[in-house]
């Protein structure tokens, strides 16, 4: 009984330095804003501009997204997720306060190799109903498909190849395999790893981290994405989405500051 105490006890010592150490551990904020191009320029909505590398003339008329799951990859190995408590961000530029997002001093101080992202929710993440407010709440993903919610809306228009304005809704989420009778749900969720270069966090300091989405990439790199092949509602087109997906993957750039 004496050995046990002694064993219970030292347990408890080691594992109150081991807080204490995590507690005193010097940390800093990260902030990371997000900001959209095309070819190198802002955005600019509602307005027949841009030509994809399909050659097929588009327009953005709204842009909606989630991403999730931010990883820190220290220099010494470490791999520290931020925004645990609320690990999921909406983003859409008609409301400004989506293209902050900022975590309080979670990351502990040191050089970091990298940063990754989860582009929509993954499957244990993107349940039904978990949203209940608006905006959020209002990318829902139909049940029908799989449920939970869209990991983006892009929303627009093309010209088609007899130069005729049609509707793009540039939609993706959990993607539907039939089979006969037999239906299965695919995650096309992916992981980001945006090219940026190393970064610092500081104590006392807030180090910002501007994500861009080049929004021409998500037709152009790996494959050339042909509006006029895939069609303006993709939703029920596995196929285009994974094709859409395996685009986006190199989608994004960030800078830090």
């Amino acid at each position: 009984m004496r050995q046990l105490k002694v064993v219970v006890l030292v347990m408890v010592v080691v594992l109150t330095l081991a807080g204490c150490k995590d507690k005193d551990e010097k940390r800093g904020d990260l902030t990371i804003e997000f900001t959209h191009n095309v070819d190198g320029s802002p955005v600019v909505r509602d307005s027949m501009m841009y030509e994809n590398a399909a050659e097929n003339p588009y327009e953005i008329t709204e842009l909606m997204y989630f991403i999730s799951r931010v990883k820190l990859y220290h220099h010494d190995g470490r791999v520290i997720e931020l925004f645990t408590d609320s690990p999921f961000h909406y983003v859409n530029p008609d409301f400004p306060e989506t293209l902050e997002w900022k975590s309080m001093d979670e990351a502990p101080e040191g050089t970091y190799d990298s940063l990754t992202f989860i582009f929509g929710l993954k499957k244990e993440d993107n349940t039904s109903n978990r949203f209940v407010n608006p905006p959020e709440s209002n990318m829902a993903w139909p049940e029908v498909l799989g449920g939970g919610y869209h990991y983006m809306m892009m929303n627009g228009f093309y010209l088609d190849a007899d130069g005729n304005r049609k509707t793009n809704n540039f939609h993706l989420g959990i993607g539907r395999d039939i089979n006969g009778n037999d239906t299965a749900f695919i995650d096309n969720s992916f992981t980001v790893k945006p090219s940026g270069g190393s970064f610092n966090i500081s104590w006392g300091a807030v180090t910002k981290a501007t994500i861009t989405m080049n929004i021409e990439s998500w037709f152009e790199t790996p494959e050339v994405y042909d509006f006029n092949y895939w069609g303006g509602a993709i939703m029920q087109k596995q196929a285009a989405m994974s094709a859409a997906c395996r685009n986006g993957k190199d989608a994004f750039t960030v800078e830090y500051h």
